[in-house]
């Protein structure tokens, strides 16, 4: 899913997309949920089973990897739209990322 996140986000920077770009914000909370989730099971097993702590901190390192392919994709989509609209939306609600990408 990360990688398809990122180059949706090359794909929209190649064409100025700002329609694009929000959706890729938006995508990249599902990336972030997932991290979560993944967390949770990590620590779910390291306490059922401290034997696997090591593996557990590697499958972490591999996860959190992931996760910043997506914060990347997110950082290129912010960057479309500061490019196409001239606003900085980096720090802005959600909704208000989706309002400057959409307006014309």
């Amino acid at each position: 899913m990360a990688i398809t996140i990122l180059r949706r986000a090359l794909d929209a920077f190649a064409r100025l997309n700002t329609v694009s770009a929000a959706q890729i914000v938006r995508d990249d909370d599902a990336i972030d949920e997932q991290f979560r989730a993944v967390i949770q099971k990590l620590v779910t097993s390291t306490m059922d089973d401290p034997r696997v702590v090591a593996i557990a901190l590697d499958h972490l390192f591999i996860a959190k990897a992931v996760e910043r392919i997506g914060d990347h994709a997110t950082n290129i989509a912010e960057i479309i739209i500061y490019v196409v609209k001239g606003k900085d939306v980096r720090h802005v609600s959600r909704e208000q990322l989706e309002h400057e990408a959409f307006s014309e």
